[in-house]
């Protein structure tokens, strides 16, 4: 299928959140005419194209667009849609199947998918580029305006991944994988599967980037894509020549290796690619120090939803004070090996407070302090009771926000915003 027949075909788009209504407008600007819409709450939305007859639309529709909020393992074992699965697209597939001569790059992995695709929008800007960024990072892929010779850089999460079928990135990148989204996914293989699906359909002009651990489970798959095995090696050699704090923190090294291999293949030089850093500034909410007063530094990780996301922080650190709790993911499990001595003491936030004691207890010492304002206040205290030479403030809570917090986002800038007052007030 291509752009042409597009018009041909019948859809139906399921869920009417950011994502829906994005593939509702893109199918108006389109002048697509034949589809049906679906909320399972939401019955007023669009109304004038909600069918009567839910089964009838499926069955019917060449495509189901699936909001990648919805999971297949939650609904109920008699939902109609389970019965269609074959037919479920995402709205990157959209993208791909109305592909009008852009090249893409997509970047998916459990962590550092944000900052990676930052970075390379950045970076090739600054070469002159024609870049646009959206997908999981924040702008649904729908809304762009995608014009022929762009690069396309697209976050993709699993969800959007697990029932693509038309996805055919020039450059796919796989950044890495642990536990996450299990509830989603319902186990580990479906995850890994997912993830995988990046790069079912590339070509042999096509490439695939992702680490060593995983080049065996790429290889017994069979893709046509061009494997490329980014080495951590290369870019520390020319770390040392970024003039950028935040591109220097270990936490980011991983990531960045990908970057400077891509900008290998895209033809820019090394010393382009080093001039193109320097400008770069750091996401919020992702190893964010944002704050120094006196001998304490203040570093909001709200993003870090899980352990694996958490431990970068708490290897790359000394002396910390660590805010964890909330919602925790499926089957995550914390490993504080060789992670003990760089932890002074852990402040407990949330709701499952047993959760986190019991992956704690014994092994550090730890206090229930239910919140963030509580946390604050008893750190500013035991900062004055170790009386350490200088100290690291942490919030990489592991866990989900939904707690407490509409999103991590809420819960970051919280955190930076009680932090400012009571460091002001008592540091």
């Amino acid at each position: 299928m291509t752009h042409n027949n597009i018009k041909d075909l019948s859809f139906l788009v399921y869920g009417l959140g950011l994502t829906g209504k994005s593939v509702v407008n893109f199918f108006e600007k389109k002048k697509i005419k034949n589809y049906k819409v679906w909320d399972d709450k939401n019955k007023n939305l669009y109304k004038n194209k909600r069918p009567h007859n839910l089964n009838k639309a499926l069955k019917e529709a060449n495509f189901i667009v699936l909001s990648p909020g919805i999971s297949l393992k939650k609904l109920k074992k008699n939902n109609q849609l389970i019965k269609y699965k074959s037919k479920i697209i995402t709205d990157i597939d959209l993208v791909f199947l109305s592909k009008n001569f852009f090249k893409s790059i997509i970047v998916t992995g459990t962590n550092g998918k944000s900052t990676t695709c930052k970075v390379l929008d950045h970076v090739l800007k600054k070469n002159k580029f024609k870049t646009i960024l959206g997908g999981n990072i924040g702008t649904p892929l729908l809304n762009l305006n995608i014009r022929k010779n762009n690069f396309l850089i697209i976050e993709a999460s699993s969800f959007q991944l697990a029932y693509s079928k038309f996805i055919c990135p020039d450059y796919a990148i796989l950044l890495n994988i642990s536990n996450d989204h299990l509830d989603w996914h319902g186990n580990m293989k479906n995850y890994i599967n997912s993830k995988f699906r990046l790069f079912s359909f590339q070509k042999k002009h096509h490439y695939a980037l992702l680490n060593d651990n995983l080049k065996l489970n790429f290889k017994k798959r069979n893709f046509l894509g061009k494997l490329i095995i980014p080495k951590l090696s290369d870019y520390k050699k020319i770390k040392s020549k970024i003039n950028n704090s935040y591109l220097k923190l270990k936490i980011n090294d991983e990531n960045m290796s990908y970057v400077f291999k891509l900008s290998k293949l895209l033809k820019i030089s090394e010393k382009l690619f080093l001039k193109s850093l320097n400008s770069f500034s750091g996401l919020p909410h992702r190893y964010e120090i944002f704050l120094k007063k006196k001998n304490c530094i203040f570093i909001n990780d709200s993003k870090a939803t899980t352990f694996q996301a958490t431990k970068y922080a708490l290897k790359n650190t000394k002396n910390i004070f660590w805010i964890v709790g909330g919602l925790p993911k499926k089957k995550d499990k914390f490993d504080f090996k060789n992670l003990k001595k760089n932890i002074i003491k852990t402040y407990i936030i949330g709701k499952n407070t047993r959760f986190f004691r019991h992956q704690i207890q014994n092994k550090l010492k730890f206090i229930i302090t239910k919140n963030l304002k509580n946390s604050i206040i008893q750190i500013i205290r035991d900062i004055k009771f170790f009386n350490k030479q200088y100290n690291t403030i942490l919030l990489s809570p592991a866990s989900a926000s939904f707690d407490q917090f509409l999103n991590f986002e809420k819960r970051g800038n919280e955190f930076k915003k009680l932090s400012n007052f009571y460091a002001k007030k008592y540091i």
